[in-house]
């Protein structure tokens, strides 16, 4: 689902990718619409980077980018697989184990990136 990030979003997207000093995504010439799939998809160089930048998040932070997977307001379809495993198990360790289960089976029924 598109939507337009908000100020907590763009926080959080800049705290888990600093790097960014352009809003738009480079793929499409459109502002990023989502925190994940940017992360995986155009700033993490590596599993283990990609970790890396979710570790960055309080658990507050966490938290609420599970809350927004969880209501379909956070697009996970376009997020590596790989990626979206490593989301998931930090989600379980921090928060719960429930609520990381519950990000892979909407990973799973949301189909491929369109």
């Amino acid at each position: 689902m598109a939507r337009t990030l908000s100020e907590r979003d763009q926080e959080i997207l800049r705290k888990m990718a600093p790097e960014i000093c352009d809003p738009l995504c480079p793929g499409s010439g459109h502002e990023f619409f989502s925190i994940l799939p940017p992360v995986s998809n155009h700033f993490s160089v590596s599993d283990e980077d990609f970790l890396a930048r979710i570790r960055r998040l309080s658990p507050g932070e966490l938290e609420y980018l599970a809350g927004l997977v969880l209501d379909g307001s956070e697009s996970v379809s376009c997020v590596r697989p790989e990626h979206i495993v490593l989301f998931a198990e930090q989600v379980a360790e921090t928060l719960s184990p429930e609520l990381g289960e519950r990000i892979i089976r909407i990973y799973a029924s949301e189909g491929s990136c369109q």
